[in-house]
């Protein structure tokens, strides 16, 4: 009986020390967990960090290219309506002309300006009338004309009214229709047409004036017969 016992209490040792050991066995503790939850707001919190600090560069970025398109539209459309405008060459119709090819001509044309006023010279289609320039404006529109070696005109008489411009004597015939003026220089060589747009200013008149002047001397005025 005594055998009996001391093996029972045995066995109870036994079965003791195994469940002491059981319960020492090293199992994940809070404090690892924790751990591991820490770790991993760390790095989620590092995550909100990053996107927090691209969002506004981002949001810049969105908002400054269609921002920058637009303006380089802007740009372009200035450049364009600035840009110079290649005018058609101009067809002028035949007149008249039989001093076209003397010497008053031959002198006055090379002398003529490039510009009159707002006025450039233009290209005028082949064959060209003789002893004529025309100057137009960059877009177009109706045209400065200038006729060298032209018969008398019809309407220029006694009593004619006449205009001084920077020493050269012109008549004026008025075309309302066209809404234009030609004016004639009547005290040279031969007689000389400028036909000038309303609007056109005094620019043109007194620029050709000075040509003239610079390069044909003055006559004696040769006016037609008083009308019946």
């Amino acid at each position: 009986m005594a055998a009996e016992s001391s093996d029972h209490d045995s066995a109870k040792d036994t079965t003791g020390q195994v469940a002491e050991a059981a319960s020492s066995t090293p199992a994940d503790s809070p404090s690892d967990t924790e751990s591991a939850n820490s770790d991993t707001g760390t790095a989620a919190g590092g995550a909100d960090s990053a996107a927090r600090q691209h969002s506004p560069a981002l949001i810049a970025t969105a908002v400054a290219l269609p921002v920058a398109l637009v303006v380089a539209v802007l740009v372009i459309a200035i450049f364009a309506r600035n840009a110079p405008v290649e005018r058609e060459p101009l067809v002028l119709g035949p007149v008249p002309a039989p001093a076209a090819d003397g010497p008053a001509c031959t002198n006055l044309l090379p002398a003529l300006p490039t510009e009159l006023g707002e006025y450039t010279k233009s290209t005028l289609v082949e064959p060209s009338p003789p002893a004529t320039r025309a100057w137009q404006h960059t877009d177009g529109g109706d045209p400065i004309v200038l006729r060298c070696g032209l018969d008398r005109p019809l309407e220029f008489n006694r009593a004619s009214a006449l205009q001084i411009v920077n020493g050269v004597q012109w008549f004026e015939a008025r075309d309302q229709a066209a809404k234009a003026s030609t004016w004639f220089a009547v005290d040279r060589e031969t007689y000389i047409a400028l036909t000038v747009p309303d609007g056109s200013g005094p620019t043109p008149l007194q620029a050709v004036s000075d040509t003239i002047t610079a390069n044909l001397p003055a006559k004696p005025l040769d006016p037609g017969p008083l009308p019946n």
